[in-house]
């Protein structure tokens, strides 16, 4: 993929902010569940057709916002990260490496982790991205995000973090933070993107599910001993972030001039 150019201005200062969803007071009825309702009724046929106009507006919203953001490094992790934990602190000082090697921080927006980065992002005086996402148990946007972008599909979401980046940096996470990553790996392992950085922060986290992929599906043929390749494992933030940049197969990240 190629990275966009644009501005570098950090716009840490003011918050620019696209897409507010609708809030709720019930906490179950989101866009995304209603989508995926199974319909008991002919009804469907007058509402689902004009979804797809808002899905279209959420495409067109995040391309809007993020088209000149220039190269950008997406970091994911786990919104339940204490402030105290060695994860958060790692989140923190990868932020700031990677504006200081000259690219954005994209992240989910929400806490934990990805306050984590953006923070660390914002405090360089870089860019700091949010891509926030509709759900039942959402706390907003973190503090530290810059620019902010709000989806109230996932699909959508998950479009962004992958079109305007040019690699991944996985923290310890839940299963959100797993479905991000297995989702990057199955579009480098089938093309779908080419030269696409991958590489996950805490080995003694990590390294137990590596080590399941390898002793189970290797091993029962579901999976190529090469796919594993596809991510690197490394245990501090100056590593993850030189791996990242170095990319995969001698490329580079195109930092910003």
């Amino acid at each position: 993929m190629s990275a966009p150019t644009g501005s570098s201005r950090p716009i840490r200062s003011e918050l620019r902010r696209f897409g507010i969803w609708r809030k709720n007071g019930a906490g179950l009825d989101t866009a995304d569940a209603r989508l995926l309702e199974t319909p008991h009724s002919s009804d469907f046929t007058h509402t689902d057709p004009w979804r797809v106009m808002r899905i279209q507006s959420e495409f067109v919203q995040g391309f809007d916002a993020l088209a000149e953001i220039g190269p950008a490094i997406s970091v994911f992790g786990s919104a339940r990260t204490k402030p105290d934990s060695p994860y958060y602190a790692a989140g923190v000082d990868v932020g700031r490496l990677l504006v200081e090697a000259g690219v954005a921080v994209i992240t989910g927006g929400g806490p934990g982790s990805m306050e984590a980065a953006n923070r660390g992002a914002s405090e360089a005086g870089g860019l700091s991205i949010g891509l926030g996402i509709e759900l039942p148990f959402e706390q907003g946007m973190n503090e530290w995000v810059g620019l902010g972008v709000d989806f109230r599909y996932f699909f959508a979401r998950k479009t962004m973090f992958v079109k305007y980046a040019q690699g991944f940096i996985v923290l310890p996470g839940g299963l959100g933070t797993l479905d991000e990553l297995f989702e990057a790996m199955v579009l480098v392992q089938t093309s779908k993107v080419s030269q696409f950085p991958i590489v996950l922060l805490g080995k003694t986290f990590w390294s137990p599910l590596m080590d399941w992929v390898r002793d189970v599906m290797v091993e029962q043929g579901l999976v190529s001993a090469g796919d594993l390749d596809i991510v690197q494992l490394v245990d501090t933030a100056e590593e993850a972030v030189q791996r990242v940049m170095e990319g995969k197969a001698g490329t580079r990240v195109a930092a910003k001039g």
